[in-house]
């Protein structure tokens, strides 16, 4: 990938500078991409198809740069959400990934078993942050959380880490109408979500999916049966946890706190 976004700069008679600023993106990540140190982002390959007027070459890498950068198991689902109208979760252990802080997501790989090279964990730290521009697209997603309250508690990375996560999120809120962030509290004895995490997706064309993020690997749920299900469980959930205000609230105090 690397070698043929180098060809086709040299091809236009752009220096490595001039395509930089045409991309908005720095010198030295154009560079780091084109010597194949850093994966670039499908939205760098649409944009540089364009300026470098490769006819469609290096939009067409576009899957292949997927597929390296996220687990076979999940590529389905990234493909998705890019065009997504609505997107929900319930979350349990952690912050949800559109929402994690590039500190955050990389202090949930010092614990990981079994470790993986520095290598990888960057092509996923990135690929994770990269999957967060869909939040700002025209048009954006809904986008709606249902976060247990413990998530909140748990210092992941540290006391810092911790509260400009709590802050990113609250800053999130505040910024996009169309996202919503509401927090299971601790208390509540019983509610519709005990048996783990859920991810729901639907199309703008009404079609409607789930994913089941497993321990080992993930899976991708079409079946409209299985999918309805969990579109009734988290519309329970929704109803059961606090009011985006009042959980915005929780969020504001915690960080406070800290």
């Amino acid at each position: 990938m690397g070698g043929l976004l180098r060809n086709f700069r040299e091809r236009s008679g752009m220096s490595r500078k001039d395509v930089a600023a045409r991309l908005l993106v720095s010198e030295s990540l154009a560079g780091a991409y084109e010597r194949a140190e850093r994966i670039p982002t499908s939205t760098y390959l649409d944009d540089a198809d364009s300026v470098l007027d490769a006819r469609g070459a290096l939009k067409s890498c576009i899957p292949l740069m997927e597929e390296e950068k996220y687990p076979p198991t999940f590529v389905g689902w990234v493909r998705l959400e890019k065009s997504a109208a609505s997107i929900s979760a319930y979350e349990t252990m952690v912050f949800p990934g559109l929402l994690q802080t590039e500190d955050y997501i990389r202090a949930l790989y010092a614990e990981r078993v079994p470790q993986l090279t520095e290598e990888r964990i960057e092509k996923d730290v990135m690929g994770r942050l990269e999957r967060q521009t869909l939040l700002t697209r025209t048009p954006p997603p809904m986008v709606g959380y249902v976060i247990e309250e413990s998530v909140l508690g748990r210092p992941i990375g540290g006391r810092e880490v911790w509260r400009k996560q709590l802050l990113h999120v609250l800053e999130c809120v505040r910024a996009m109408r169309h996202l919503r962030v509401q927090v299971m509290p601790t208390e509540t004895r019983e509610h519709a979500g005990l048996q783990g995490t859920t991810y729901l997706l639907s199309t703008a064309e009404g079609r409607n999916f789930a994913y089941d993020d497993g321990q080992i690997s993930g899976r991708l749920i079409s079946n409209p049966l299985e999918v309805n299900q969990l579109i009734d469980r988290f519309g329970a959930l929704r109803a059961q946890a606090l009011t985006p205000r009042a959980s915005a609230e929780l969020i504001e105090r915690m960080a406070g706190q800290l």
